[in-house]
């Protein structure tokens, strides 16, 4: 058990240096990732208000359709394309990439390469 919350705890301070170095603004939000062990979530989020612009996670009825009988990588991937495309619809091009304090690999960096292909710039 003691493994299991030293790897939580990890993230956690790994998730509090990302977060001194990035910030998301009105031109350039931040596009958040939070991986549990069976969805994946993605926001796009302007720090200045406070609001959440766009967002896209497994548990989106919409995507849920499109996720079904898929592998976690692909769920990563549908989950990265929905939400590059919601965040064009409402004119954003260009956002910093927030990793969560997760390690950029695996579902992590499908989601963000999906994105970039859609059309994000990070």
């Amino acid at each position: 058990m003691d493994k299991a919350k030293e790897k939580r705890e990890a993230r956690i301070r790994r998730h509090s240096r990302v977060r001194l170095k990035v910030k998301g603004t009105p031109e350039r939000p931040r596009l958040v990732v939070y991986r549990s062990v069976e969805h994946i979530y993605a926001q796009v989020i302007d720090d200045v208000a406070g609001h959440t612009l766009v967002s896209a996670s497994t548990i989106d009825g919409e995507v849920r359709k499109l996720v079904a009988g898929k592998k976690k990588t692909e769920e990563a991937q549908i989950v990265g394309q929905v939400v590059a495309q919601r965040a064009k619809n409402a004119g954003i091009q260009k956002v910093v990439f927030d990793r969560g304090g997760n390690q950029y690999q695996g579902r992590i960096k499908a989601l963000a390469d999906a994105a970039r292909e859609a059309g994000l710039e990070f």
